[in-house]
């Protein structure tokens, strides 16, 4: 199933916002206003535009039912900086927004967490698996992907399967790589096996030379990849003309289209972990859904797993809101999602409750292809 190679529009997501503050205000109730920090700029812009636009492809459908209040996003560009991210945080807290939600990356979710459990305002699908988000358990906060120790026991289990058994490690130098490797080094330790190699790049850069010559120096049979798109795709293109020969496996986080798009023709054989079903098959009712709901959307937005996610997110969030005892308010909105008991969207299982906010350990693999597909 071939991936359109197209560019979402900010353009396009702010107009439509605007247009359900308008519709809110002409039904006489004000919107219920989701507070998002995320990167709409720099080497991780895609994955914050892509979820944006996947969360306002559901709420777009979902505000122009008769008789609802609407949901509308507030989004504020941090990035991918955890400085501005906290500064957004702040901004959007004190602005009285609803809830938080749709955050990208763990350095900048871990830099809102501390203002949002302060002032016990709903944080709702953070895009990170690490472990720093999930414990200790607090109760404003709501995980629907599946954690990063999920993502690498597959990889390593898919990886010694094969007697491949020489794993290195590429990461980003901060807490999602940290929280990513140390995924990775447990799931090897439980085989009593550790990494052959590490290699590191900081936040943001693609300054990947001095990882490139450590881990091809230690000929691994397959390099996790725990970073943003645009350093592992340059990770990939360098180690391949140093003449490494063996896999590479990427974490969820990476964005898969943003990577395809990145690596073009170098992208066959890229393995990479997914948390959501693929938007591709249409033996995924989910997926049928969702590719349905973008072809009427019409405003720029294409169907790929990182739009998925926030296109399932908000649909799981305005469950939450159909569940809620009474008018909507934040503590209301809590008991609603965790009234989510292993309930069904689109075949894709969600669980909740008092003592569990994380929705989901689903997880699988993809290939990339170098003509632009994904095989799941």
């Amino acid at each position: 199933m071939t991936i359109n190679r197209r560019r979402f529009s900010l353009a396009a997501g702010a107009a439509a916002t605007l247009g359900g503050f308008g519709l809110a205000r002409a039904q006489g109730e004000a919107p219920l206003v989701l507070g998002q920090s995320a990167p709409f700029s720099g080497p991780a812009a895609q994955l914050g535009i892509q979820f944006h636009q996947g969360a306002k492809v559901f709420l777009d459908s979902y505000n122009a039912q008769p008789g609802r209040r609407n949901v509308v996003i507030k989004n504020l560009d941090d990035g991918y900086e955890s400085e501005r991210c906290a500064a957004n945080t702040q901004k959007l807290i004190d602005e009285d927004v609803f809830a938080l939600f749709g955050y990208i990356g763990t350095s900048t979710s871990l830099a809102a967490l501390p203002l949002a459990v302060k002032d016990r305002v709903p944080f709702i699908a953070p895009l990170t698996g690490a472990m720093s988000l999930r414990e200790p358990f607090q109760k404003n906060v709501f995980h629907l992907r599946a954690s990063y120790n999920d993502e690498a026991a597959l990889m390593v289990k898919q990886l010694t399967h094969l007697g491949q058994k020489k794993i290195a490690v590429f990461y980003q130098n901060d807490a999602y790589g940290k929280a990513g490797l140390d995924g990775v080094t447990l799931a090897l330790e439980q085989l009593q096996l550790k990494p052959v190699a590490l290699g590191t790049v900081e936040r943001n850069s693609v300054d990947v030379a001095a990882a490139v010559k450590g881990i091809a120096a230690a000929r691994p049979d397959a390099v996790v990849q725990i970073g943003a798109y645009k350093a592992c795709a340059a990770f990939i293109r360098e180690a391949r003309k140093a003449g490494y020969g063996g896999t590479f496996f990427n974490m969820s986080f990476v964005g898969t289209q943003a990577l395809a798009d990145e690596l073009g023709k170098d992208a066959a054989g890229v393995m990479v972990t997914q948390v959501v079903p693929s938007p591709y098959s249409q033996a995924n009712a989910l997926a049928r859904e969702f590719a349905e709901a973008v072809r009427k959307a019409g405003n720029g937005a294409s169907a790929n797993f990182s739009s998925m996610e926030g296109y399932l997110a908000a649909k799981v969030l305005t469950e939450g809101l159909r569940k809620a005892p009474g008018r909507p308010t934040r503590d209301s909105l809590i008991a609603g999602l965790e009234g989510i008991d292993r309930q069904q969207f689109g075949g894709f299982e969600v669980s909740f409750s008092a003592k569990n906010h994380v929705g989901s350990k689903f997880v699988e693999l993809s290939m990339l292809t170098g003509d632009g597909r994904v095989r799941t």
